[in-house]
């Protein structure tokens, strides 16, 4: 076995994509809206709200403005997802600014009670009832409706679904005051280079949550050097990026401000050269974790804090250019700061026995991706070609769209993946090589049975079992079902929740995995930012019960494979080493592990 280099994704795609794409993101949110209004609307206009939201889809994933496409109606026409009618609209909209029929919906439908149905457990018929039954405009009138009691009075509104109304509601607050990881990234990356890019700046990194790369973001905090004589005029300057909002503090050392038209708020600081290790150590945190190396400092006579290292008897500085020389002073392993939450990293570095964590460079392929067979927006041979270009050091990439139950997904019958089957020979056969493997996401049934025949399922790659209905269920015994099945390789998304929208069903996870142990069943991390699934806390357990896992980018459009380094931070917040990754072995070694569990499922 050996580890493959994996190139980091190439900024200058994202740069040649996210530039250029206010048009796609502003009108991908009018036509969301316009789908939540026929929603609202009523079942008649279901096909309406379907074709909004497909175009939705279809724009969101556009790597180009929409502009450029959009030279006449029949150009548009050739965009999966947007027929003559929505076209039209565009059209209108990139000519005036506005669609009539949207400002005619506006006046139909009440604005606020939209975003609630983008909550878990409000579905359009739910809302309506509240509108017309209780006068309920906004989020506001529906949480005191239900904390005054009103909303029992109506039929159907009891205990239980009230409080699956509250955690919906919970879960949406959350969501609306934290940002996901990915968006955290691009935007604190963005806000980096500029002070990087600032007259008398030395270095600056990212710190905080961020830096520690939790699944979800409060605020972004930066760390930089500079000498003191320049702290003012950099922060002066810094004030005026066109990226500051609202300031809400600002001196000689650091600033705080809101982001333009947003509701995040970036912290940055300015520190001396010999204090840098120092303050990116305390401005990383954890909280917990920085009490810990607190008490380890007091008990040697010794002081920590933002500034350094001192003795408390002397207040003589000890230590704080670098990070690595306060952890060597207090007899620890360099930490990294992905495991830095107080939940035994500590202990492990005071004996030496901290793991090697994983690193993007080691993965060798993408286990799961979705092509325009299903729910795709890429042709296999589009999806082929650019993972050669962007990700050369890849070995193989698995094709796996989804099976005939999932039909909001496009989901193939058995004849169709046959036919994709001989697609993939062609390309692979253009490339010269064995590059894509022949895989499939397979429905989970209710009784834990999938939708698609043995025959079939054995001539697959690579086949990952995945949940996509009855969340509200128990679902240990489906999954460890799925396990047993032997031609399951994979479990995907096993917990299935969505952040901030959905909560992962009841799984009994010691159950699970030691059975994915026993039956030589991965159990995927899904990538995709609003999942992270399988959570970090749950991947220690599964290194601890010896179960392999997968890391998938479960990509759905070309903007999608760099989410790669997001399932990597979760694998290393777990501390998996590259030994714990299938998917850092070539195919020979997957091949091997398949065997395995077909030797395994035969006794």
């Amino acid at each position: 076995m050996f580890t493959c280099l994996f190139g980091v994704y190439k900024m200058s795609v994202k740069n040649s994509t996210a530039i250029a794409r206010s048009h796609n993101t502003e009108l991908a949110e009018i036509f969301h809206r316009m789908a939540a209004c026929y929603r609202y609307l009523g079942p008649e206009h279901r096909f309406r709200a379907m074709a909004y939201e497909g175009a939705v889809k279809t724009i969101s994933n556009l790597r180009e403005d929409i502009s450029v496409y959009a030279t006449d109606v029949s150009s548009l026409d050739n965009l999966k997802g947007i027929g003559e009618s929505i076209a039209e609209k565009i059209l209108e909209y990139l000519d005036t600014g506005k669609i009539k029929t949207y400002e005619k919906l506006k006046k139909e439908v009440p604005q606020d009670l939209l975003e609630l149905m983008d909550i878990n457990g409000f579905g359009p018929a739910t809302i309506k009832i509240l509108h017309e039954s209780l006068q309920v405009n906004n989020r506001e009138d529906l949480i005191a409706s239900i904390e005054l009691g009103r909303i029992f009075k109506l039929k159907g509104f009891g205990e239980k679904r009230v409080e699956n109304m509250k955690r919906g509601l919970k879960l949406f607050k959350e969501f609306h005051t934290r940002m996901l990881l990915s968006d955290a990234l691009e935007l604190g990356n963005e806000i980096l280079l500029e002070v990087q890019g600032l007259t008398g700046v030395q270095k600056a990194m990212l710190a905080g949550s961020l830096r520690r790369m939790k699944e979800t973001i409060g605020d972004i905090d930066i760390i930089a050097i500079a000498e003191r004589k320049n702290w003012k005029k950099i922060i002066t300057r810094l004030l005026q990026s066109e990226k500051v909002g609202r300031i809400l503090a600002s001196g000689d050392t650091k600033a705080s401000f809101l982001v333009k038209n947003s509701t995040v708020q970036v912290d940055i600081r300015l520190v001396q050269e010999f204090e840098f290790g120092a303050a990116l150590l305390y401005f990383t945190g954890s909280k917990e974790h920085n009490i810990h190396l607190r008490l380890m400092a007091k008990e040697k006579g010794w002081k920590l804090n933002e500034y350094g290292v001192f003795d408390v008897k002397t207040d003589k500085w000890i230590a704080g250019h670098k990070e690595e020389d306060i952890y060597k002073l207090l007899d620890l392993e360099f930490i990294e700061p992905e495991l830095r939450e107080d939940r035994g990293e500590i202990e492990l570095a005071l004996k030496n026995k901290l793991p090697k964590l994983i690193e993007s460079r080691a993965i060798c392929g993408d286990m799961q991706m979705h092509s325009m067979w299903s729910d795709g927006a890429e042709s296999i041979e589009t999806i082929a070609r650019f993972i050669e270009k962007e990700f050369p050091q890849y070995e193989y990439i698995v094709i796996t769209d989804h099976s005939p139950s999932e039909r909001l997904a496009r989901g193939l019958n058995p004849q169709d993946f046959i036919k994709q089957f001989d697609e993939i020979d062609e390309v692979n056969k253009k490339l010269k090589k064995d590059f894509i493997k022949k895989g499939v996401e397979v429905d989970i049934l209710a009784n834990g049975d999938l939708d698609l025949p043995d025959e079939l399922l054995s001539q697959f790659d690579w086949v990952t079992a995945s949940i996509h209905s009855l969340f509200n269920k128990d679902n240990t015994g489906r999954l460890i079902k799925a396990c047993e099945h032997p031609f399951v390789h994979c479990i995907g998304h096993p917990s299935g929740r969505l952040i901030g929208k959905r909560e992962a069903y009841t799984v009994d996870w010691v159950k699970l995995l030691q059975k994915a142990a026993d039956t030589n069943t991965a159990i995927e991390i899904n990538a995709q930012p609003n999942r992270l699934d399988l959570k970090d806390d749950l991947v220690k357990k599964a290194i601890e019960l010896k179960v392999t896992i997968t890391i998938s980018t479960d990509a759905h459009d070309l903007n999608q494979f760099k989410f790669m380094q997001l399932g990597v931070a979760v694998a290393r917040r777990g501390g998996c080493t590259r030994k714990n990754i299938l998917n850092t072995n070539p195919w020979k070694s997957i091949e091997a592990f398949k065997e395995n569990k077909h030797r395994l499922m035969s006794k």
